[in-house]
C-alpha cells in the first residue's frame, strides 16, 4: 500500500468546493482545509505509484480551481 499527501494551493474562495470534489476521489482517504502555505492537504492510500500519480496530477490537477499541488510520498 501507497501512502500519500498532496498539498494544494486552491484560488481564492475555491477551498470548501475543492475538499468536496477532491474527497469524490477513489483512493482519497481525506482532505483538510489548512492554514499556512497550502489551502488543503489531502492523504490517498493506493495499491501503486502510478496511482498517486494519476490521483495527484490528473485528477487533482484537473480540478477547475486548483492552482498548484505537490506530493509527498510516505516513506514507512
Amino acid at each position: 500500500m501507497v501512502t500519500a499527501f498532496v498539498m494544494i494551493k486552491a484560488n481564492t474562495g475555491e477551498a470548501d468546493r475543492l475538499r468536496d470534489d477532491i474527497l469524490a476521489i477513489e483512493g482519497v482517504e481525506s482532505a483538510h482545509i489548512v492554514a499556512g502555505d497550502v489551502d488543503i492537504i489531502a492523504k490517498s492510500q493506493v495499491e501503486t505509484p502510478a496511482a498517486v500519480k494519476d490521483i495527484a496530477a490528473t485528477q487533482i490537477q484537473g480540478i477547475e480551481g486548483v492552482e498548484d499541488t505537490q506530493t509527498y510520498i510516505a516513506m514507512d
